[in-house]
């Protein structure tokens, strides 16, 4: 499975990004996603257990923090590589007007990379099945 965050119709809450974000093991998981990488490379190189490892990149791609891709080969033993998918997250109170209320709420904004031609074209190959 491909996932993507930048095309998620729905976007995560507050709450999925600041408890992922406050996560010690997802923010190294992060910082060390200076290229995509797999679970098992990321486990040893953060000095996480691999189970731990799965749960942590679940969370950080639940909140549009990072995205999957899925490398084909041809002796069937697919690989899954998971990389950054924002340039910057921005968290904002607004000033309670746009919702009639005296209670300020918080928001989310996430500023995304460029996509690349090979994942445009990934995107159009991926569409293009689900319609066969």
């Amino acid at each position: 499975m491909v996932r993507d965050p930048s095309r998620d119709p729905e976007p995560p809450s507050v709450d999925e990004v600041l408890d992922a974000l406050a996560d010690d093991a997802a923010r190294r998981i992060v910082a060390a996603l200076t290229e995509p990488k797999t679970a098992s490379e990321l486990s040893e190189e953060c000095d996480i257990p691999l189970s731990t490892t799965y749960r942590k990149l679940e969370m950080l791609t639940d909140a549009s923090l990072l995205s999957e891709s899925t490398d084909i080969r041809r002796d069937g033993q697919h690989t899954t590589r998971y990389s950054v998918s924002f340039d910057a997250v921005t968290v904002s109170v607004d000033d309670g007007a746009e919702n009639d209320e005296d209670r300020r709420e918080f928001d989310v904004e996430f500023s995304r990379p460029e996509r690349t031609r090979d994942e445009r074209l990934a995107d159009l190959w991926s569409e293009l099945r689900e319609e066969t």
